[in-house]
């Protein structure tokens, strides 16, 4: 049976390029990448009434934004904003979209993160603070439904040429590509294969944070 597959942050590149990928490998696969305007992942009732009429075997919640401000700086709508794209809104999609994982006795939701949850730069604290959430409701959600056959993983695709980069400049970019032992950046089509690998060849990997760039600090 093809796979139906929800990509939230439709409209990013990862998920398009991810999208793509999974279609070429099946065309028979069914695979939703709604924009904001279809599902605001900041609205719990724009979540419940899409997913409601988008069940799905495979969540991939790409929805994100960055803001970076120093913690002096940050205002409380700011870190409201960015926990609700980056964190409670990927929450709540799990939630809504297990309820037909749980009653059928499968399913797998990935969670895409970043390095920054592990490794801040400085002026990341909200989007740190929020993609470390993510790493956390992994570990809970794997645990929590795994007796139901769900897998829950969260992913660090790594620093990719980008829009969402598109505003680093030229020289962070530099101290970020040093970093990288293999002095090379992921592609999103690189990361698309790991996740189709994940989901249909890794079969029994669940609870798990798995970084893909060459950053070993």
């Amino acid at each position: 049976m093809a796979d139906s597959i929800l990509i939230t942050g439709g409209q990013g590149c990862l998920a398009a390029v991810t999208a793509r990928y999974f279609l070429d490998q099946d065309p028979s696969t069914v695979v939703w990448t709604p924009s904001r305007l279809e599902l605001d992942v900041t609205s719990q009732s724009s979540i419940i009434a899409y997913m409601r009429d988008h069940p799905c075997n495979l969540l991939i919640c790409a929805a994100g934004m960055i803001d970076d401000r120093l913690l002096a700086k940050a205002t409380s709508d700011q870190w409201d904003q960015l926990l609700d794209t980056n964190l409670r809104g990927a929450a709540w999609c799990a939630r809504e979209v297990g309820k037909n994982m749980l009653k059928n006795g499968k399913g797998h939701i990935i969670f895409i993160s970043s390095y920054s949850a592990l490794h801040p730069p400085l002026g990341q604290i909200a989007y740190a603070s929020a993609k470390a959430g993510l790493l956390g409701l992994t570990k809970s959600l794997a645990r929590e439904w795994g007796a139901a056959q769900i897998r829950v993983n969260a992913i660090l695709p790594g620093f990719m040429d980008n829009n969402m980069t598109s505003n680093v400049p030229a020289v962070h970019r530099e101290k970020i590509l040093a970093n990288h032992v293999l002095g090379h950046f992921n592609t999103e089509k690189q990361v698309a294969q790991f996740i189709y690998h994940l989901h249909n060849h890794l079969t029994y990997t669940s609870g798990q944070i798995i970084n893909l760039d060459s950053r070993i600090l």
